[in-house]
């Protein structure tokens, strides 16, 4: 997207405002980033806004094992993770590789480089945990990546985002260009991609995540299929005590794709509960992961209106 003259209007104000405030902050000392962070989100967690309910919500879904004391302990500590997740973007946009690298632990390279030889591209799927950022960016710190990434309705925020990620990463791909992903792999070349969210466009289906069907794209198991890549599974956890990150990158998934597209899905969505239940203050609770693709689909959210 090249910039244009309209990216300047009122309305996209309050957008550049939030982006000088985060590059004013971005050069602080990490451990102040992590405490303004904490607070920042605290504060949220107060206010009467939708995205609070839609995590409270959530967490009575995904965890009702939780007493409710409990989950709402867990609902302030998500929105700490929240605040510090905004000013640790700052550190993914504008830090340098060295400081990035500094700050995050990467794990699991040696599977990432026995896929590569293979020769048939590799694909290392992650999901949107509040570490989302940091977490693409630790790979391109130190790696030749390509990242996939959901446009944004926000036209400023998608120039600022796509032209910062073409910095960064070898390649921007947008969700929807399937046709430079599949040339990116045939290259042999790895490609970060989340593809974890609510999905209801063509060829999504409904699969189980934490029990409960949700739309979900199944379109990594014919991506695998078309190209011959492997699919390794990439996690992110933000470590205790502002000490950094330490970030997995698993083996290769055996007998993947399968025949069973949804089934493949549903293995994928199993490995991200696992992960939740890991560093469940992590995950983006605030995303409304629950919906279908019919109307006698339950509205879990209904009350957030």
């Amino acid at each position: 997207m090249e910039f244009r003259l309209s990216l300047l209007a009122p309305r996209y104000w309050p957008t550049a405002f939030g982006l000088v405030l985060l590059r004013l902050f971005e050069p602080l000392p990490y451990p102040l980033l992590v405490g303004l962070g904490a607070v920042l989100g605290t504060v949220l967690r107060r206010l009467p806004v939708r995205f609070v309910h839609n995590a409270r919500r959530n967490l009575e879904l995904c965890l009702p094992e939780l007493a409710p004391d409990a989950r709402e302990r867990l609902l302030a500590a998500h929105f700490r993770s929240l605040g510090i997740s905004l000013f640790e973007t700052a550190i993914a946009w504008w830090s340098s590789d060295a400081r990035v690298r500094r700050l995050t632990e990467l794990e699991g390279v040696e599977h990432l480089e026995r896929a590569l030889r293979a020769g048939h591209g590799a694909i290392l799927l992650s999901a949107h945990f509040t570490t989302l950022e940091i977490g693409a960016r630790a790979l391109c710190a130190r790696l030749p990546m390509s990242v996939m990434y959901r446009p944004t309705r926000n036209a400023l925020l998608g120039y600022f985002l796509g032209r910062n990620r073409r910095r960064r990463a070898r390649r921007a791909i947008p969700r929807d260009d399937i046709r430079t992903l599949i040339s990116t792999l045939g290259a042999n070349e790895p490609v970060w991609y989340a593809p974890d969210q609510s999905y209801r466009k063509k060829g999504a289906e409904m699969v189980p995540f934490f029990g409960i069907p949700a739309a979900t794209n199944i379109a990594t198991s014919r991506l695998a299929r078309m190209t011959g890549a492997a699919v390794l599974p990439y996690f992110p956890e933000r470590l205790p005590g502002a000490r950094g990150y330490r970030m997995v990158i698993q083996p290769a998934l055996e007998w993947f794709p399968s025949d069973d597209r949804v089934a493949d899905a549903a293995r994928f969505n199993a490995l991200i509960e696992a992960h939740v239940r890991h560093v469940p203050e992590q995950y983006l609770w605030i995303h409304r992961r629950f919906k279908g693709l019919s109307a006698d689909y339950p509205n879990y959210y209904a009350s957030a209106r």
